[in-house]
């Protein structure tokens, strides 16, 4: 009996979704280092950056024993956290399970972060979570973290102004990406410090164009999860927001002299599906262009 074209087509389907889920249950299981080096005259010396994003409670190893070895290893001078750590869907199971790596990390690293949009999204409905927002900021307070959720701070050492852009729930809708005005901004967090370098932590990607506007040299994003399906050539697959093949998926991406780092992020939520996009832990070095050797 000949087999039709559409039995060759159920069957090729068949055989690409089996490759896919077999490829996904391996990569939730794993993570990659990606490193960047960034140069500027603006910084008066050289610093080492882990950045993470996107965790929501996933552990690699016991108590994320596999991924606190792995920053250990690459001595950092910071870690920055771009949001995501847990998920709103349920943040005591995924804060439980997270809240670990951040203690035992800030007994290590001086620790920075800003709010993403599940732990914006427990303040945007506070008493439908019970007001565990406030367990969230209570214990990133005890562990020393210093959450910046559209604040900013000087590190004099190194010449940088750090801002943790916090945005509005409008700017994390699905489908239709919001629009922002050329003001929105300086509203939120001010103006950049043009004397220093500008390290913006800002979970949502899509509006880089606006943060280089602004003046961020740098910018760590998360959100996108590297596209979820990482096809070669394409890229990233479909963003959070149901956009397909978005433009910022991963990656290192600049406008003139301003630079975005977008990690791929190193958990999943919901349905827990990374095809060929394992979970990333980038690494960035920032070197004074008079400053010293890394």
């Amino acid at each position: 009996m000949l087999i039709t074209i559409l039995e060759v087509l159920v069957l090729l389907f068949v055989i690409a979704a089996f490759i896919g889920i077999a490829n996904s249950a391996y990569n939730a299981q794993r993570f990659v280092v990606s490193k960047y080096n960034i140069k500027s005259p603006k910084l008066k010396k050289n610093i080492r950056i882990c950045h993470l994003s996107d965790l929501h409670g996933w552990q690699y190893g016991k108590d994320n024993e596999n991924l606190i070895k792995a920053i250990d290893e690459l001595s950092p001078d910071m870690i920055i956290f771009s949001g995501d750590s847990l998920t709103a869907s349920s943040p005591r199971k995924t804060w439980l399970r997270e809240k670990n790596l951040i203690k035992e990390l800030a007994s290590r690293f001086p620790v920075y972060a800003a709010n993403g949009n599940h732990e914006s999204e427990l303040r945007w409905y506070y008493e439908g979570f019970d007001g565990f927002y406030d367990t969230y900021i209570s214990d990133m307070d005890e562990f020393g973290v210093k959450l910046l959720n559209n604040e900013s701070l000087n590190l004099d050492d190194y010449g940088i102004r750090l801002t943790g852009l916090e945005l509005p729930h409008p700017f994390f809708r699905k489908v239709i990406i919001r629009k922002m005005a050329d003001s929105t901004m300086n509203e939120l967090i001010g103006e950049p410090d043009d004397e220093r370098f500008n390290l913006l932590i800002a979970h949502n990607p899509q509006y880089f164009p606006k943060y280089a506007g602004w003046g961020a040299d740098l910018t760590l994003s998360g959100h996108i999860h590297g596209g979820i399906i990482k096809l070669p050539i394409l890229g990233g697959v479909i963003s959070p927001a149901f956009i397909l093949f978005p433009k910022y998926d991963g990656g290192l991406f600049r406008i003139k002299d301003h630079t975005m780092v977008l990690s791929r992020g190193l958990g999943t939520h919901t349905i827990p599906i990374r095809v060929f996009n394992p979970g990333e832990l980038v690494v960035i070095d920032l070197e004074a262009e008079n400053g010293e050797a890394l």
